[in-house]
């Protein structure tokens, strides 16, 4: 079933680059009117694709409370679930400045903005981005939930892992008379990856409809106009890509170079859906199979997905100091790794904030004299560029936490990669020795 998914999936994102692309050839005349008919085709295409990402988002926060609260539970030791955590943001931290890095390197090798010699705009020019969405207070008191219903009930991920971590700890604590609670719970976890199968049968559709609608409205031309900046990103992923894969061996050995063929659903439906949300589902799993324990990648991943985007921040890389070569602003040495280092600490609280990278840009731009209205610029290719940097944390998260189950002694031998995924909690839950 899993092969076979991925293959329905990559068919998906074929016919909807050809249907999006054809559609957009047949009625764009350069009017209004066609501008407004591919507008409005668009919208009939995301209705399947907001279908599907909203099953995902119906998943989601189940999904993570109960497999991080089964995780901790079965781990039996709060010293491991600290070591655990400490070791993962450790890991990020490491992995996040070498994305800042790889971004600067390139950026001043490439100067991907250098060639559009623009005019500084009107310095009351404003980018239509709402920099309010983000706020480094009101990041670090969001983290702890009002209410566990409220943060379920908009997938706020960090606070369903602060309420998880809670009630984990506490059943560890109460020990015996806690065990019907941990049956309840594994149960839960049954339930929600056999319904995670059923959501992701209508993957393939979704891509469709994402990458249809996507094209048409936009068209091919908007691809070209910006097409030395999205190289030049894209040269970036790809290095980054190498980079942790490298890592992943330092630490893994060998059987890092397995660890791509496992992912390639989840990382192509991330790619394909933009979406880092879709492909959370399906990476546990095949973190499983790779031989991840669960009670490991439950933790590691809900954390990764707020601490740990490395293709997000190297995108904030490149298109922050892209904005200032278009216009010929230059920074020193100094102000780029300043740059960096905030793009390091605000990145750390973009998970659900809609168009997160874009407000983290917009609110560094200022900080540095850069006009705000250049995010203008990127703001037609900026789904496309989502698209790689979403597959991007989905290896990020992968070799994270391959690495700490590597760290811990626990990465167990490989399952088949095609498989059918397991819709119980298996041998990272069950056969721990703490377990009754």
């Amino acid at each position: 079933m899993a092969k076979r998914l991925t293959m329905f999936i990559l068919l998906g994102l074929v016919l909807g680059l050809l249907v999006g692309w054809g559609l957009n050839a047949a009625i764009d005349d350069g009017s209004a009117a066609s501008a407004a008919q591919l507008k409005e085709i668009a919208g009939y295409f995301s209705i399947l694709t907001t279908i599907f990402l909203r099953l995902i988002k119906m998943i989601i926060a189940p999904l993570v409370f109960s497999t991080l609260v089964a995780g901790i539970a079965h781990m039996g030791d709060s010293g491991a679930l600290g070591r655990i955590g400490l070791r993962s943001l450790g890991w990020f931290i490491c992995a996040s400045l070498m994305s800042l890095t790889i971004g600067l390197i390139l950026v001043h090798i490439l100067q991907p903005g250098s060639a559009l010699n623009l005019a500084v705009p009107a310095a009351d020019a404003a980018s239509g981005v709402d920099k309010a969405a983000f706020n480094l207070n009101n990041f670090f008191t969001h983290i702890f939930p009002a209410s566990m219903i409220e943060a379920m009930a908009t997938n706020e991920i960090l606070q369903i892992v602060v309420f998880s971590v809670f009630v984990g700890v506490a059943i560890t604590a109460v020990g015996e008379d806690a065990k019907p609670l941990v049956r309840a719970i594994d149960a839960l976890v049954k339930v929600m990856l056999q319904i995670t199968d059923y959501v992701m049968r209508f993957a393939p559709v979704a891509v469709f409809a994402a990458v249809a609608g996507a094209l048409a409205e936009r068209g091919p031309g908007v691809i070209g106009n910006l097409a030395y900046f999205m190289m030049s990103v894209y040269i970036g992923l790809f290095i980054l890509w190498c980079s942790l894969f490298a890592l992943g061996f330092i630490f893994v050995g060998r059987r890092t170079r397995h660890l791509l063929r496992y992912i390639r659903e989840p990382l192509l439906l991330g790619f394909s859906t933009a979406s880092s949300e879709a492909a959370y589902p399906r990476l546990l799993e095949a973190l499983e199979r790779y031989g991840v324990p669960p009670r490991i990648a439950s933790f590691v991943l809900p954390l990764g997905y707020s601490f740990n985007l490395d293709g997000s921040m190297m995108y904030m890389t490149f298109a922050s100091l892209f904005i200032a070569q278009a216009y010929g602003i230059d920074l020193s040495l100094g102000q780029q790794i300043t740059m960096l280092l905030v793009l390091m600490v605000t990145s750390k609280g973009i998970a659900g904030v809609p168009r997160a990278s874009l407000v983290v840009i917009a609110a560094t731009l200022t900080m540095f004299n850069i006009p705000e209205a250049g995010i203008l610029l990127i703001l037609a290719v900026d789904h496309f560029l989502d698209m790689g940097r979403t597959a991007t944390n989905v290896i990020g998260n992968a070799v994270a936490s391959t690495v700490i189950a590597r760290w811990e002694g626990q990465l167990d031998p490989e399952a088949p990669p095609e498989m059918e995924p397991p819709h119980a909690p298996t041998k990272g839950f069950a056969q721990h020795p703490d377990q009754a």
